[in-house]
C-alpha cells in the first residue's frame, strides 16, 4: 500500500510547485506546443491539461485548478506563477487566440504587477483577487523594451 502525503491539498500543492510556472490548458492549436518548446525555458513550464483530470480523489494540482482557478472563468490557456506571496494568474489569449509562446517570457516579467487574478493563501485555502481587465493582455514589458 503506497504512502499518501499528509497535509492540506494547498500545502501539498505549494510543496510541489513553489517557485514554478504552470500552464493550464484544454489542448493547444497545431504547432503552438512545438513553438513553446523552442523558447528559452519553455520546456520547463508544467503543462496541466484539464481534459485529463480523473475522477475520484484529485491530486493537489487538480484540486487547486478545479476549486480555485476554473471558477474564475479566465480564458484558457493561462499562466500560473507560484510564489511565496501568491499564485498569479494571467491568461494567454488575445483576440480569442493564444498569444505566441515567445510572449510568455514577457508576461512572467510583469506578472506580479500585471495579472488577471491573484490567489492569496488564507489558512488552508486561497482568497481570489481580481487584477487587470480580461481584455488587457499586452506584454507591456516587451513593448517597453522596444
Amino acid at each position: 500500500m503506497p504512502l499518501r502525503s499528509t497535509g492540506s491539498p494547498l500545502t501539498r500543492f505549494r510543496a510541489r510547485y513553489q517557485g514554478r510556472v504552470l500552464i493550464v490548458h484544454q489542448g493547444f492549436p497545431p504547432d503552438w506546443l512545438a513553438e513553446l518548446l523552442k523558447q528559452p525555458g519553455g520546456g520547463g513550464h508544467f503543462r496541466i491539461d484539464v481534459r485529463h483530470f480523473g475522477e475520484g480523489d484529485p491530486t493537489p494540482v487538480e484540486w487547486l485548478v478545479r476549486q480555485h482557478v476554473l471558477p474564475l472563468s479566465l480564458p484558457l490557456p493561462l499562466l500560473m506563477r507560484v510564489t511565496d506571496e501568491a499564485i498569479f494568474l494571467r491568461h494567454l489569449t488575445r483576440g480569442e487566440q493564444p498569444v505566441h509562446p515567445s510572449e510568455i517570457f514577457w508576461f512572467l516579467e510583469e506578472i506580479a504587477k500585471r495579472h488577471h487574478a491573484r490567489l492569496r493563501p488564507d489558512g488552508a485555502s486561497l482568497e481570489a483577487e481580481t487584477g487587470m481587465p480580461l481584455t488587457d493582455n499586452e506584454a507591456r514589458a516587451m513593448l517597453d523594451s522596444l
